[in-house]
């Protein structure tokens, strides 16, 4: 039997399978990592503990940052914009988005929720919020209370975060074996025609 085995083709495909064993494993690591960076988001939104922002230096946006509160003075609106929102009440509706313009550099602000496309009415101020994900530096504000006539956005959670590391892990895996069964069926399939 052992004959009858192709040396190159087994290795490949015992290399391949290894291969994607170890992703699979290496994804389950991912995944406590993800857990384990929810959880301190959640601790910064319990804890209140303020942080500057952006950075004074103007540099990279510190994941540590985020949900934590902030204020600052936006002294510009440099832009404005909308997008798909829910309000507190989960109704769907518009968030309004204004850059401003700051002493370190233009920061996005999630001013507030509305039914309507557009809002102009704001034109900067202090700004009092969460450090929250998005936006066109990785990181925006959330205001804590909108201006006059937009109503508060959906509170941010991080357990909205994506954390599809276990199903990516479990693909990997099932390829693994899909590629062993397969190799395995075409080489007792060989084996008989021969």
């Amino acid at each position: 039997m052992t004959r009858n085995v192709p040396i190159v083709p087994t290795i490949v495909v015992v290399t391949a399978c290894a291969i994607m064993v170890a992703l699979g494993f290496w994804q389950l690591g991912r995944k406590g990592e993800k857990e384990a960076l929810i959880a301190r988001y959640e601790a910064a939104l319990e804890s209140g503990e303020p942080q500057p922002f952006p950075a004074e230096d103007g540099g990279a946006i510190n994941e540590a940052d985020l949900f934590h509160p902030t204020a600052f003075e936006c002294v510009e609106v440099l832009s404005r914009r909308s997008g798909a929102g829910r309000n507190e009440q989960g109704q769907s509706g518009f968030a309004h988005v204004a850059r401003c313009s700051t002493a370190p550099g233009p920061v996005d602000v999630r001013l507030g929720w509305s039914r309507e496309p557009s809002y102009d009415a704001w034109a900067g101020g202090l700004v009092a919020g969460l450090i929250v994900p998005g936006g066109e530096d990785g990181a925006q504000v959330q205001l804590r209370e909108p201006p006059e006539g937009l109503q508060p956005l959906a509170r941010p959670d991080p357990a909205d975060l994506p954390n599809n590391h276990l199903a990516y892990a479990g693909q990997w895996f099932f390829f693994a074996l899909t590629a062993l069964v397969i190799y395995i069926l075409a080489l007792k399939r060989r084996n008989r025609s021969d």
